[in-house]
């Protein structure tokens, strides 16, 4: 085991030890032959451990896509509704009616502000919910939309709203058939909250799972990583940071089915929205059962992206994106998924950023542009509240 990335299976424990799940074992002695093994069976003791929530109140972080949040949905939501559909724990579950495949999927959306460069919130409802359909493969026909405003929401900002989810219902070739509108006192909401729900049809055949990933199998990102997450923030105000950037927020339905007609060996999609790539490689790489391991230098990201993520201590590789997506394909395909991405002007700086290994199971490794390795574990805080 390199040096470096000694260092970086340290560094892991380290993290989990701060976030109280210490494996009270001794470390290892210097010059053990099984050292890493050893390192590697402790890590996955405790990934396997039953996820029990510490906390007695709901904190920020337990919406910001990371650990929190997957202790949360598995120690709370799956325990009480556990059924085979939610334990899959995909972007939609698909159901069966009829003979038919069906995609179904719900989202809420709370940013702030309401409206930023590049989009709103209301576009981004609708996009993220055509998104969650694609990338299980299906193709979007219909969703439901529900308000929460708060007493004295300007009416006007409210059509504003409106017109910018029917503009993206058009684009994506969805209709919004039904909803709901509720209105809670003043003080009591950010202004506006919108759930949405959408159903899909999904072609026969086709299975797309995280659980999918296979050794040898490729990584690949349909574009620059983390404009919509630093967009956001910028967009607040509360930082004296001037950037060019616009969110990349999209509907990712044809680059989707472009892809998956080029590339039948594609296993997984996912769009990285709230954790950003790290946390869609993390669970792609546990549920799996594989290692991820990714070039740094291969990562697409934009300039102002990185210069404002440096100065915030922002890692981009958590930053969500509301128009990129993660694929992992066959090897053997990787080329003609590549291409497939790129020729589609939402995916023309698409990359191949790493490859699927079969050891250490269930890890994401970045090789760095300095020569090392580390861990790319899932976020434990919350740095970017209420981007999505």
């Amino acid at each position: 085991m390199s040096e470096a990335r000694e260092h970086a299976v340290w560094a892991e424990r380290a993290v989990r030890e701060a976030a109280a799940e210490h494996v009270p074992e001794a470390p290892p002695a210097t010059g053990d032959p099984d050292r890493e093994r050893r390192v590697l069976e402790r890590i996955e003791q405790v990934r396997r451990r039953r996820p029990r929530l510490r906390e007695e109140r709901i904190t920020l972080a337990h919406g910001a896509g990371g650990k929190a949040t997957r202790t949360l949905v598995d120690a709370v939501f799956l325990e009480a509704f556990r059924n085979p559909l939610l334990e899959a724990m995909e972007d939609g579950a698909t159901v069966t009616v009829d003979g038919a495949r069906l995609v179904f999927t719900t989202d809420s959306f709370v940013v702030s502000p309401l409206f930023f460069p590049g989009g709103d919130i209301g576009d981004l409802a609708v996009n993220g919910t055509v998104n969650d359909l694609a990338v299980c493969g299906a193709r979007p026909l219909y969703l439901s939309a529900g308000f929460v405003l708060e007493e004295g929401f300007p009416v006007d900002e409210l059509q504003r709203v409106a017109g910018s989810m029917a503009r993206a219902a058009a684009r994506a070739g969805v209709r919004v058939v039904t909803g709901d509108t509720k209105v809670v006192q003043r003080g009591k909401a950010d202004g506006c909250y919108i759930t949405t729900a959408g159903i899909g049809v999904l072609g026969r055949g086709l299975c797309l799972s995280a659980s999918g990933a296979r050794p040898g199998d490729a990584v690949l990102v349909s574009g620059p990583i983390g404009d919509h997450g630093i967009t956001v923030m910028l967009a607040r105000g509360e930082l004296d940071i001037d950037a060019d950037l616009t969110s990349d927020t999209a509907p990712l339905h044809d680059l989707c089915a472009s892809l998956l007609e080029a590339a039948p060996g594609t296993r997984v999609l996912r769009d990285a929205t709230r954790g950003g790539v790290a946390t869609v490689l993390n669970e792609v790489a546990a549920a799996s059962e594989v290692a991820i391991v990714i070039d740094e230098a291969a990562v697409p990201i934009r300039p102002e992206v990185a210069g404002a993520g440096e100065l915030l201590g922002i890692d981009p590789l958590y930053v969500a994106c509301e128009g990129r997506m993660v694929a992992v394909v066959d090897g053997a395909d990787a080329d003609a998924a590549l291409a497939a991405l790129r020729a589609d002007p939402l995916g023309a700086d698409a990359a191949l950023i790493g490859r699927v290994a079969a050891d250490p199971p269930g890890l994401v490794m970045l090789n760095t542009a300095f020569g090392g390795t580390r861990i790319v574990d899932l976020l434990v805080g919350d740095p970017l509240p209420r981007i999505c």
